[in-house]
């Protein structure tokens, strides 16, 4: 386990709380950050795919970033995703990120314009890198199945010999654990932090230098997760990375979002939990049965909410 990470340990890809507007609720949202640092989080990834980051616009991301702070959510813990196709949006997004007392920001590749050079890539993060200036870590987002646009070793090589101590990690989304573990193979022994995004590959991560993850899981998990991450190095750890493990089974067995939303729904008690932007839809109410039988089988409870 790299035990030296910014932000090593459990991190959740938190929801974005929406009301029937579909304007963003704050104050549900922050309710819920606070619940998962007070169960089992280490770090909160905000504006990530789980959260419809892509769903929000750029003033509407600098808006609910200095909500979560002003409802009590430290800034420190917080990674919010500021990767955007736009270098002049990822600059502003990440430099506000760093004003507002975040450590690290997440960014997606440019995801529009499909298979891009190295050089391209290399260019594209050049320039967000110079612009940005300051002191916030840059953590790469790689999540091929939605960007198209993948993270290669010899880039990340690259970019670690330009920018040394800037770029300081990479969430791995590709579910390919094969591809994490190569990320930390290579550069997890110069203190390149490698977040695993597939809640079932944490144990075996902190076994290859790993520093944590970041997860959708999390939502509902992360007490799970907390006790993996812990024992990682004895048999406690390995007896709940059994248990994380069907987590993350039962709430990939219906669309991840809408999914997500129904579980903290019905933790909450309050059904506005279900609103999301479109393209994503909201559970049918068969279908939100299911989900919640299907976490209910993994027999984790969930402590009350906020």
């Amino acid at each position: 386990m790299l035990e030296t990470a910014v932000y090593g340990g459990v991190n959740a890809a938190v929801l974005t709380a929406m009301r029937a507007d579909l304007s963003v609720d704050l104050d549900r949202m922050a309710a819920h950050s606070r619940w998962l640092l007070a169960n089992g989080c280490n770090g909160l990834g905000v504006f990530g795919t789980t959260g419809e980051a892509n769903s929000l616009g750029v003033d509407e991301r600098i808006e609910l970033l200095e909500g979560l702070i002003g409802r009590g959510v430290p800034a420190g813990v917080m990674m919010p995703g500021t990767g955007m196709p736009s270098i002049t949006d990822t600059v502003k997004l990440t430099r506000h990120a760093e004003a507002s007392g975040s450590r690290g920001a997440l960014l997606l590749p440019p995801y529009f314009y499909k298979n891009p050079s190295d050089d391209g890539l290399f260019a594209y993060f050049s320039e967000v890198i110079q612009r940005v200036g300051g002191d916030i870590k840059i953590y790469l987002y790689h999540f091929p199945a939605q960007s198209a646009v993948p993270f290669g070793i010899d880039l990340i090589g690259r970019l670690l010999k330009a920018y040394p101590g800037k770029v300081k990690g990479i969430k791995d989304s590709s579910g390919d654990f094969a591809n994490t573990r190569g990320y930390a193979d290579h550069y997890a022994k110069d203190g390149f932090e490698v977040y695993c995004g597939d809640d079932g590959a944490l144990h075996d991560l902190l076994h290859a230098n790993g520093a944590g993850c970041i997860t959708a899981a999390a939502n509902v998990g992360s007490a799970v997760s907390a006790q993996v991450y812990a024992n990682w190095n004895n048999a406690a750890g390995a007896a709940a990375q059994v248990t994380l493990a069907k987590v993350r089974k039962a709430v990939t067995s219906s669309p991840l979002i809408p999914g997500l939303k129904t579980l903290i729904a019905r933790h909450t008690g309050n059904p506005d939990w279900n609103y999301i932007r479109p393209p994503h839809l909201a559970l049918s109410a068969e279908a939100a049965a299911k989900a919640c039988a299907a976490f209910d089988a993994t027999g984790v409870v969930l402590k009350p909410a906020v």
